[in-house]
């Protein structure tokens, strides 16, 4: 079984922000999986179910962001997990917007959600870090990260949290390279040689004249040749 976390602040006043990421996440998951309703539990709110025969709790702390490792590993223990079990989707300043990286272990850098959770049960945990770019400036980052998501995000956000759906069997699974896979084919999925999604038609103006039959008469074509 996966303890499968999404970082953020609770509340509405921060439910678009950037910062809230890894809640967005979970939610699309359990919507589209079928999970149930969440509840109140280990200081935050979860939702278990399955993935085919894999078992998985989602976890959302609702302790605020700097507070995250609390709930954790008050789940972690209820649940009888290691550190490997546990997978955290965060955002990550770090990364374009639009990319998502796939790590196990390391430090937290900064970011006060892994800094907590580092504290309760170590760093030999799994992350989804979920890029939302970085301002510039490290003294913007704080105001940055609790500003909501602009419209102009909104593509490609969406396909970054539909990938994160479409891949989180393998996350029950702990396979982080066939998620990754997953979110690829949201995020940039496959062209054909021609240059076209997979299954696109060509527009009428696009289809090659050439390639029609020629229906005139003689007469016609030669009167055509020669006006």
């Amino acid at each position: 079984m996966k303890l499968i976390v999404g970082l953020g602040n609770p509340g509405p006043k921060y439910a678009r922000n950037r910062h809230n990421i890894g809640f967005m996440a979970l939610d699309r998951i359990a919507a589209d999986h079928g999970f149930p309703g969440w509840k109140s539990k280990h200081q935050g709110v979860v939702s278990e179910g399955r993935f085919g025969s894999d078992r998985a709790v989602l976890l959302k702390p609702e302790t605020y962001m700097n507070k995250s490792g609390d709930s954790v590993g008050a789940a972690m223990r209820f649940y009888k997990l290691e550190p490997a079990d546990v997978i955290v989707l965060h955002d990550e300043i770090d990364l374009a917007p639009g990319k998502v990286r796939w790590k196990i272990g390391g430090g937290h850098a900064g970011h006060n959600g892994l800094r907590s959770i580092h504290a309760h049960i170590g760093p030999e945990y799994a992350r989804l870090r979920m890029g939302v770019g970085h301002p510039g400036h490290k003294d913007a980052v704080p105001g940055y990260v609790l500003r909501d998501f602009p419209k102009a995000d909104e593509d490609w956000l969406d396909d970054v949290l539909r990938g994160c759906s479409d891949g989180a069997p393998h996350l029950a699974q702990g396979d982080g390279p066939k998620f990754m896979n997953a979110v690829a084919l949201r995020v940039a999925p496959p062209r054909s040689g021609t240059g076209e999604k997979p299954g696109s038609k060509p527009k009428p103006s696009e289809t090659n004249a050439k390639d029609k039959p020629d229906t005139r008469s003689a007469f016609q074509r030669l009167k055509d040749h020669f006006s």
